[in-house]
């Protein structure tokens, strides 16, 4: 079974309880052009975590991970685990990250942290414990480094996403859904 993320009204609702329950509002979506550092920022971060997920694979995906794509200024960190939920209050209390409970309630085999603060966002770490679910956005994410035409297509994408979208994270992420399915769908077909 996937561990994909849940979609629609109720993953609306739970955002929104989340932040205001730590009285904070979402910030915009903004897309910048690709920033070199960010490599060296997941592999600082990697070593950081490291103590708190010892014997985890920690892996750079998302946008930041493919060098020259333009994407939000946040890293996203995948770690497969033996178990999603064992490590979440040491990364809460040791690591500095959030834990949205009401959206990780949505979510089965997988759990999603974020810092420093669920409104203003630097960091996103997704936690599963199937390895099916860690190769598929390695997968996505390797094709993008290989195919240039592929990551500017993507980069149109998010850029006019963000602008329709701009105050909506949920519906963002819905939206630019069809294109990563139909890539993960290409490279599936591949193997």
């Amino acid at each position: 079974m996937e561990a994909r993320r849940p979609r629609g009204p109720s993953v609306r609702r739970a955002a929104a309880c989340d932040l205001a329950r730590t009285g904070g509002e979402d910030a915009p979506i903004e897309i910048v052009e690709y920033n070199p550092a960010w490599p060296t920022r997941f592999a600082a971060e990697r070593e950081r975590l490291r103590p708190l997920l010892p014997g985890a694979e920690i892996h750079h995906i998302g946008s930041t991970a493919v060098p020259g794509l333009p994407a939000k200024p946040v890293l996203d960190l995948m770690a497969l685990v033996e178990d999603v939920d064992a490590p979440v209050a040491a990364l809460i209390q040791a690591g500095g990250y959030q834990y949205p409970e009401a959206f990780n309630a949505m979510l089965s085999r997988k759990r999603w942290l974020c810092r420093p603060t669920a409104a203003h966002r630097t960091h996103h770490l997704h936690l599963v414990d199937d390895r099916t679910e860690l190769d598929r956005h390695l997968r996505f994410r390797d094709r993008l480094r290989a195919s240039a035409p592929l990551a500017d297509e993507y980069a149109r994408v998010k850029r006019e996403l963000a602008g329709r979208f701009a105050n909506d994270r949920e519906a963002y992420s819905e939206a630019k859904s069809a294109f990563v399915r139909r890539v993960e769908t290409a490279v599936r077909d591949e193997f």
